[in-house]
């Protein structure tokens, strides 16, 4: 992963969201499992991964996402659920570039 580090700098980091499919189960009353992941465009790894609280949305997950990931000089590209003031200003103090899309 250090070697990954290495190269990131100035690349494209996709965050989306997405259901898991079977997570479901209503035997056990659970509901699906929700994930956000980041996206390397320049490694082709997923960066990292971060679950969604039950009975929460892409939202709360983004923020603790980003405090993981490495993003200075990278633009970070998100959907229209991640356009929230608090996450461009996590993004731009993280030395990140913003792309909503």
């Amino acid at each position: 992963m250090q070697s990954i580090r290495e190269i990131t700098e100035g690349d494209i980091i996709a965050i989306d969201g997405k259901t898991l499919r079977g997570s479901y189960s209503a035997e056990a009353g659970k509901s699906a499992i929700h994930m956000v992941s980041a996206w390397s465009s320049a490694n082709g790894v997923v960066l990292g991964q971060e679950k969604t609280a039950e009975k929460s949305n892409e939202i709360t997950a983004i923020p603790e996402l980003l405090n993981s990931l490495a993003i200075k000089g990278c633009l970070v590209s998100i959907d229209a659920m991640g356009c929230q003031k608090e996450i461009a200003k996590q993004i731009v103090e993280k030395k990140g570039i913003i792309c909503l899309r």
